[in-house]
C-alpha cells in the first residue's frame, strides 16, 4: 500500500486559505474517488473537498475550525500501490505565476472608495502579497515599510488577510516611524456601546458567513450613497404565459420554470438599453463592463444569504437562464458552490416576494452601482384603458425596488432603467417561447 497526501486544491484566484467546518468522514474510514471527504469555508463561499483517489483515511492533519492554506496536506490515505504518492490532482500554482492585480469583482467589501490621495505602488515590491492583501494594503494606504514589519503566520511566512487586519486594529499603537502613510480611505467606525444583557436574554455568536455579511453590508453603505426608487408592474402576461408553459416545460426539460428566468431576461435587455448600470466605481474612475453578470441574492437554510452568479445572462436563452437558475440555486442550498460561482456579478435581481414581501430597500453590493427588488405578485383591482373607456379588472400586480449609486447613477438613469424594466415585463409577448 502507497500513502497519499490529501491536499487542500486551489479554489480560485484570490483564494489561498480555508477553514475546516467538518469532516464527512473519520480516521480508518474508506473514501471512493470523487467521494466528498470535508467541508470548507473560505471567505467567499462554503464548499466540499472530494478526493481525487480511493482509499482509506488513516489520518486527519486539520481538525475542525483550523485553517489550511491551499496545498498543504489536510489528511494522509493508504491508497492501492507501493512508495509515497505526494501529488494530487490539483497542484497549487507557484506564488510568481500568481496574479497581483487588484480584483473588485473577486472581494466584493474591497472596493476603493474616491479618495483625494492615491494608494501607495506595490507593483515593485519584493514581498508576495496575495491579490487579496494587496488589496487590502492599497486602500488603507500601507506602505511597503509597513508590511515588512508585519509578521506573516502564512505558508513560508507570507502575510495572511488575517495578519494585515490584525495590523490595521492596532495601527493607531504603532510607533510613529513605522507608520509612513496614516491617511485612511474609509473613515472608521465609531465605537459602539455595549449592549445590557437582562436576565433571560440569549447571546447568540455570529456564525462566519454572519459576519462577512455585517461586514460587507456596513461597507456598502459606507461607500455608495443609496438611492432607490419604485415600481408598479402588471404581470398579468407573465403570470398567464408562465402558467400555459411550466408543466411541458418541466416535463420537456425536467426544470422547474420559476418566474426568476423571465425577471432576468427583463434586467439584461434595460441594460443593454443602458449600459452605464452596468459599471463598477474605481476612485474617480468608471469601469464599464463589456459582460453582464447577473447575481441573484439567495437565501439559505441557516437563514444566511449569498448570491451565486449567472455568467453571460445576455448570451442565454430563456430554458437557458431557467437551467442556471435552478442549478445554482439548489448548489447554493446543499453548499456544492464553487468560489467562481460567487465572483463577477456586475447588477444583482433580489426576490423579497419569495418571503410574502411587496417591496424592500435592497443594498447594492460592491463593487456593483445597482440593484433591483422583486416583490411578491398580488391579485388587485387595477384601472384599465380600454376603446370603450376605463374599466376595472382583477389583474396581478407586482412593486419592483432599484437602489442606485448616487455618485454615479442619477435619478433619471436609475429612473427610466426601471421603468424599461417594467416596460418589458408589463408587454411580455404572450407568444415568447421556451
Amino acid at each position: 500500500m502507497a500513502e497519499y497526501k490529501l491536499l487542500l486544491p486551489s479554489m480560485g484566484e484570490g483564494v489561498m486559505e480555508a477553514t475546516i467546518i467538518t469532516w464527512l468522514y473519520n480516521e480508518g474510514d474508506t473514501v471512493n474517488e470523487d467521494d466528498s471527504v470535508v467541508e470548507i469555508a473560505t471567505d467567499k463561499v462554503d464548499s466540499d473537498v472530494p478526493t481525487p483517489v480511493s482509499g482509506k483515511i488513516v489520518k486527519i492533519l486539520k481538525q475542525k475550525d483550523e485553517v489550511a492554506k491551499v496545498g498543504e496536506a489536510i489528511a494522509i490515505m493508504e491508497i492501492a500501490g507501493e512508495g509515497n504518492a505526494d501529488i494530487t490532482s490539483e497542484e497549487p500554482a507557484s506564488p510568481n505565476n500568481e496574479t497581483t492585480a487588484i480584483e473588485p469583482e473577486v472581494e466584493k467589501e474591497l472596493m476603493q472608495p474616491i479618495a483625494e490621495q492615491s494608494a501607495p505602488s506595490l507593483s515593485d515590491t519584493d514581498l508576495y502579497l496575495s491579490p487579496l492583501v494587496k488589496s487590502i494594503a492599497q486602500q488603507e494606504n500601507i506602505s511597503e515599510a509597513e508590511l515588512k514589519t508585519i509578521k506573516g503566520s502564512g505558508l513560508e511566512g507570507r502575510i495572511t488577510k488575517e495578519d494585515i487586519l490584525a495590523y490595521l486594529s492596532n495601527r493607531g499603537n504603532q510607533p510613529a516611524a513605522a507608520v509612513t502613510a496614516t491617511t485612511t480611505k474609509t473613515p472608521a467606525p465609531a465605537p459602539t456601546a455595549t449592549i445590557p444583557v437582562a436576565a433571560g436574554d440569549e447571546v447568540i455568536p455570529m456564525d462566519r458567513m454572519r459576519k462577512i455579511i455585517a461586514e460587507n453590508m456596513v461597507k456598502a453603505k459606507q461607500i455608495a450613497p443609496h438611492v432607490t426608487s419604485f415600481i408598479e408592474t402588471d404581470v398579468t402576461n407573465v403570470v398567464k404565459w408562465r402558467n400555459k408553459h411550466k408543466s411541458a416545460f418541466e416535463k420537456r426539460e425536467g426544470e422547474k420554470l420559476t418566474f426568476m428566468p423571465i425577471f432576468v431576461k427583463a434586467v439584461v435587455k434595460a441594460i443593454q438599453d443602458f449600459p452605464l448600470i452596468n459599471v463598477s466605481v474605481d476612485g474617480d474612475k468608471i469601469i464599464k463592463k463589456k459582460n453582464i453578470n447577473i447575481g441573484m441574492a439567495t437565501a439559505l437554510p441557516d437563514g444566511n444569504l449569498i448570491v451565486p452568479v449567472i455568467k453571460n445572462a445576455d448570451q442565454l436563452s430563456l430554458s437557458g437562464l431557467a437551467k442556471a437558475i435552478n442549478d445554482l440555486a439548489y448548489r447554493a442550498r446543499n453548499k456544492k458552490l464553487r468560489p467562481e460561482d460567487t465572483q463577477g456579478a456586475t447588477y444583482t435581481i433580489s426576490n423579497v416576494g419569495s418571503f410574502g414581501n411587496l417591496m424592500g430597500t435592497p443594498i447594492i453590493p460592491q463593487p456593483q452601482v445597482a440593484i433591483l427588488a422583486v416583490g411578491a405578485i398580488v391579485k388587485k383591482p387595477a384601472v384599465l384603458e380600454t376603446p370603450d373607456g376605463d374599466v376595472i379588472a382583477i389583474r396581478n400586480l407586482m412593486f419592483m425596488s432599484h437602489s442606485y449609486d448616487h455618485r454615479v447613477v442619477d435619478g433619471s438613469l436609475g429612473g427610466m432603467f426601471l421603468k424599461h424594466v417594467h416596460d418589458y415585463l408589463q408587454n411580455w409577448d404572450f407568444n415568447t417561447e421556451v
